[in-house]
């Protein structure tokens, strides 16, 4: 299939669960998601703790803990693509999304999206996982695309990733009868020896298999840093959880047409509860004990 990755882009992303992607975005994209961002932030300048609200009643807006009106500290957004035009674009039309279509089409479907970012000094940091324990389907052809919003560098709290973990087991993400969303201690330190960071400069992504182990450190830099990530699935990858992260997208055909097919994938896991507060960040941290 014709599209922005090279032959040797696609066999990479299949070889080592990832790839990086230049121009991801195209200016225009790039500058508007940023200035709604840049807006989402100040009004969170407003409010002490999380605020607003998805289509499950659970807070869009996420603060992190120290977050105060003289310095803001947006973590996350929830669903944006149903709150501005610029993210609904990116969703649909970014050069990323025909990337997309290259390793997981060409029948491509929306399944979610959020911002995640780390303001200057943030200490929240994502542990080891893999997306998929967070929302299972009938097989595993889900792709993230991680678009960078800023300049993402070694100090900033750079995504890590394992090359080569999508291809081994999808591991427990439960720590007794609680779901962590943490892979195991064991796991975590073969992790940490092993993760290679994905740098770039804002408008480039990096594009993650669903199985990918992955995490990122906290913010060390005086820099931001924030990426809108949008997931997509195979069209005959069918969910068969709750979503996590509800949209009113959720399943639009972005790319190729409707197979009408469902393709299935040898693995067993256990269901994972639907978070209860605004992001996952609280299940990490053993706060959030689900529905």
């Amino acid at each position: 299939m014709a599209g922005p990755l090279t032959d040797e882009q696609v066999q990479k992303y299949h070889r080592d669960g990832f790839v990086f992607m230049e121009d991801a975005l195209t200016s225009d994209q790039l500058a508007a998601l940023r200035e709604d961002f840049a807006e989402w932030r100040d009004d969170s300048r407003q409010h002490d703790g999380p605020f607003g609200a998805t289509i499950d009643g659970r807070e869009r807006f996420d603060v992190e803990p120290g977050h105060t009106a003289p310095k803001p500290a947006l973590r996350r957004v929830a669903s944006p693509t149903e709150i501005s035009l610029a993210y609904l674009d990116a969703m649909r039309n970014a050069p990323g999304v025909d990337a997309v279509a290259q390793v997981v089409g060409p029948n491509v479907q929306f399944n979610n999206s959020k911002v995640n970012s780390k303001q200057p000094g943030a200490a929240t940091q994502v542990m080891f996982h893999q997306d998929f324990a967070f929302q299972p389907h009938s097989n595993t052809d889900l792709v993230a695309i991680l678009y960078f919003l800023d300049d993402v560098t070694l100090d900033n709290g750079p995504l890590r990733v394992v090359p080569g973990s999508h291809k081994g087991e999808l591991y427990t993400h439960w720590e007794d009868d609680t779901f962590s969303g943490i892979v195991e201690p064991h796991v975590v330190e073969m992790a940490e020896a092993a993760s290679v960071p994905c740098i770039g400069p804002a408008g480039s992504a990096c594009l993650m298999h669903n199985l990918l182990l992955h995490g990122s450190a906290p913010n060390a830099s005086d820099q931001p840093r924030t990426l809108f990530i949008a997931e997509y699935r195979s069209d005959d990858a069918i969910p068969l959880a709750t979503s996590h992260i509800p949209s009113v997208h959720e399943g639009e055909l972005v790319r190729g047409t409707a197979s009408e097919m469902v393709r299935t994938s040898d693995y067993a896991m256990r269901i994972p509860p639907v978070p209860k507060s605004a992001s996952f960040f609280n299940q990490q941290a053993k706060t959030d004990k689900g529905v």
